[in-house]
């Protein structure tokens, strides 16, 4: 990011999203804030919105066929977060790695679906509960095995994913002579 001169503010010509055409291949100004001439994008947040709303309807049908009573393990919530860990790694393999680019699926499927499906604030109001119900050690077992059974479930979907697709993790790839 290019700091520009003093008084102005810096400009970025990096894709607002990977899955965008680099500025060079179409032009310097393609990823320029809006303005009059050059209209928002409304179709990536509608997309967003989409997801959104079909994840959300996801974590609904996991709440109801998981309830959790106050002071209880909220498996619900552990559920949807691990499982959405997981389905991110697996998405992200395909997206990177295995599709050619698209300009919704990230969006789509990375930040509607999966983003409407997992929860950070009900994770955080859930450790409070537990807390509140005189539970301290199962609310710092939730607290941090959420986070470590979430990086495990982040790293089983990533190598399943390679291995069943046959990719090469990036680490492992050869640069070509």
């Amino acid at each position: 990011m290019s700091e520009g001169t003093p008084g102005e503010s810096p400009r970025d010509d990096r894709p607002i999203d990977p899955d965008l055409l680099a500025p060079e291949a179409i032009g310097p100004d393609s990823f320029a804030p809006p303005t009059p001439s050059r209209p928002r994008r409304w179709d990536v947040a509608l997309v967003i919105a989409a997801g959104g709303a079909i994840g959300g309807g996801a974590r609904w049908l996991v709440n109801q066929a998981l309830p959790t009573s106050t002071g209880g393990f909220p498996w619900s919530t552990f559920v949807e977060n691990v499982t959405g860990c997981f389905l991110l790694a697996v998405v992200m393999v395909f997206l990177l790695d295995v599709w050619p680019p698209h300009r919704y699926a990230r969006p789509f499927i990375g930040i509607g679906v999966l983003g409407g499906y997992t929860t950070f604030s009900t994770y955080t109001s859930d450790t409070r509960v537990l807390l509140d119900a005189g539970r301290p050690v199962l609310a710092l077992a939730y607290l941090f095995g959420s986070v470590a059974v979430g990086l495990l479930a982040v790293i089983a979907g990533l190598s399943l994913t390679r291995t069943l697709a046959g990719v090469t993790p990036p680490h492992q790839r050869k640069e070509p002579s």
